[in-house]
């Protein structure tokens, strides 16, 4: 693949630059964490805005000069890493032209950055390799877990309505029960009362024990044949 290619012969990718791109993606995240305290001075207040125009442009740099030297620029800029670059800097650009009182959610897009370090790490790469082998795979399953999610709340709501009709009103009441059962999470403030509600939920729990252990070996599997192939 020509794209990848010219990809991998780029500055950005020299050892050097990618552990100091990495460290720039941690300290700008670090930064994002400390904007979010409450009663900042001026002068930190001051010090976050200037790094960040820091990070941004030397992000934009770097998704610019990668754009450019891709051979096929829309597929760059459709593809996962494309994305992931133009999500890193899009925020601030949006930010400087919209009130961010309205669009808050933003700011959460500046957490991309930690994706990107997907791109300078061997083990994240490994990883993300061995999850486009088996995304087939986890796509059935994710469908599988969604459905098995619903047929859940369906149960659980068939035996604790006449019981509990003030908790489990709905079936959107109940998938919340279904979510933290299946999850094997228990947050315990919506359970069953009724004898038929407790085995069914027993069942549904040592089914939520199985959903951990399928996709995991799906994966570890997928890993394996990976670091197979890097040998």
């Amino acid at each position: 693949m020509q794209v990848a290619k010219d990809d991998q012969k780029t500055f950005f990718n020299q050892p050097i630059v990618a552990w100091s791109i990495t460290l720039l993606i941690i300290y700008s995240v670090i930064c994002f964490s400390i904007d979010t305290l409450p009663d900042l001075d001026e002068s930190t207040t001051t010090f976050l805005y200037y790094s960040e125009i820091i990070v941004v442009s030397i992000f934009t740099v770097e998704y610019l000069y990668r754009l450019y030297l891709a051979e096929n620029k829309t597929k760059f800029i459709f593809s996962f890493y494309g994305l992931i670059d133009l999500l890193a800097i899009l925020p601030f650009y949006v930010a400087t032209a919209i009130d961010l009182r309205t669009l808050r959610l933003m700011r959460l897009l500046r957490l991309a950055r930690l994706l990107k370090l997907a791109r300078y790490n061997q083990a994240l790469l490994r990883f993300s390799k061995a999850l486009f082998l088996v995304k087939e795979e986890l796509i059935i399953f994710s469908i599988a877990s969604l459905v098995l999610l619903y047929l859940s709340a369906v149960g659980i709501y068939h035996f604790e309505n006449s019981a509990q009709p003030a908790v489990f009103r709905s079936i959107f009441d109940c998938l919340w029960w279904a979510v933290a059962t299946l999850t094997t999470v228990g947050y315990g403030d919506i359970y069953p009362i009724t004898i038929g509600g407790r085995i069914f939920t027993f069942v549904i729990l040592m089914i939520g024990l199985g959903l951990i252990a399928v996709p995991t070996g799906i994966v570890a599997s997928a890993l394996s044949d990976v670091r197979k192939q890097h040998r």
